[in-house]
């Protein structure tokens, strides 16, 4: 994969990095290693014994962690056991208003994933991926779109929920495999609702019998298409990514300016906690802490469109990430699985994640948040 100019420049270091940290973790597991006592023969005669009682009853076949019963399959989002209609059913990307007036959010904590990008001003908008909406009367601020969201909601098949536009993004959301439920379009009344409780633009929201009205209202189709394929690579039920090996990352942020987010990994619920403003970002919903299972720090060219600021990223070219769990990161790469373009539209293949060996990273199960951050800034991203 061709990684140019500056870009290439921060690859090689982050892969520099990553290999001291390998090799420093190599060199303790040696060191380890030769300070363990030498067992006498009769305690290895007795390991072995053990080993043979283990193996003669190990012949029967274990059950698969993985095997679920009737009715249920796992989420493409998060991995986890769901209602197989709800994991058929196509999710909705819905655009959040990440001003400080806009805070906090309503249902942001109901969202399986999550993606934050820079827009103008260097102020940064989330986009939030819902599997099961069912429940929700409230969801929102919403705002409006930037062609980069639509493209990454296309990766999931979603169905795209914005309130207006930038006239760069007009195109792309006329296109025939672009379906989305604009609050400025035909079905804006149908689908939207503004509140009292703060002033216009920050009391735009949506709800569960709104969303299911638009989308009978245009006739979108409802479940995803034949041949649909994941994004990402989730562990064995059974299992946990630990990132052992990887470099410490207990605190990390993105160096977005405006919001100035950050992410804490607590130990006790193994989860990263999300910061902004200086303060825990929470859902109005429910009046907690958003955590998530995974954090990935994706890392994006781009370019600026005009003298008003507006950007673009490109979302195609594949890239540089880091991936964060269990208070560890790796270092790897993002691409377009172009196997995966439905029609060939390469708008519509997922983007996955490798290692730098070019094996795809198993993430845990859960919600993941992705920060997609200038390729340029890299150096200014904080992990410790």
């Amino acid at each position: 994969m061709a990684i140019r100019n500056r870009f290439l420049r921060s690859a090689v270091i982050l892969l520099l990095v990553f290999c001291m940290v390998m090799l420093s973790a190599c060199k303790d597991k040696k060191d380890k290693a030769e300070e363990q006592p030498k067992e006498n023969t009769e305690s290895v005669s007795k390991t072995e014994e053990k080993e043979e009682s283990s193996n003669e009853k190990a012949v029967e076949p274990a059950e698969d962690p993985n095997e679920l019963p009737d009715g249920k399959v796992r989420s493409y989002l998060t991995g986890l056991p769901v209602d197989e209609k709800t994991a058929k059913r196509r999710p909705l990307a819905i655009m959040l208003n990440n001003l400080e007036a806009a805070q906090p959010m309503s249902g942001i904590s109901y969202a399986d994933v999550v993606y934050e990008f820079v827009v103008e001003g260097s102020i940064t908008r989330l986009m939030g991926l819902f599997e099961n909406y069912d429940d929700l009367d409230k969801i929102g601020s919403i705002r409006s779109c930037r062609e980069y969201f639509v493209y990454t909601a296309l990766e999931f098949d979603a169905i795209y929920m914005h309130f207006g536009q930038a006239t760069y993004a007009v195109d792309l959301l006329g296109r025939d495999y672009v379906d989305n439920l604009n609050g400025l379009g035909e079905a804006g009344d149908t689908c939207f609702y503004r509140t009292t409780d703060r002033q216009a633009p920050h009391n735009v929201y949506t709800s569960k019998a709104g969303i299911d009205a638009g989308i009978k209202k245009l006739g979108y189709r409802e479940d995803h298409y034949d041949g649909f394929g994941r994004k990402f690579l989730f562990c064995d039920l059974d299992k946990e990514v630990t990132n052992e090996g990887g470099a410490d990352a207990s605190y990390i942020a993105p160096n977005y300016k405006i919001n100035k987010p950050w992410f804490e990994y607590n130990e006790k619920t193994g989860k990263y906690d999300r910061y902004q403003y200086g303060e825990a970002q929470i859902d109005d919903l429910t009046g907690e802490q958003i955590s998530f299972d995974n954090v990935i720090f994706q890392y994006n060219k781009w370019s600026q469109l005009d003298e008003k600021d507006y950007l673009a990223f490109d979302c195609h070219s594949g890239g540089v990430i880091q991936y964060f769990t269990k208070g560890k990161c790796v270092v790897g790469q993002w691409q377009r699985d172009l196997d995966l373009a439905k029609d060939g539209n390469v708008d519509l293949a997922p983007v996955r994640y490798y290692d730098l060996d070019g094996n795809e990273i198993e993430i845990n199960n859960g919600k993941t948040f992705i920060c997609v951050i200038q390729d340029t800034d890299l150096e200014n991203v904080v992990v410790k």
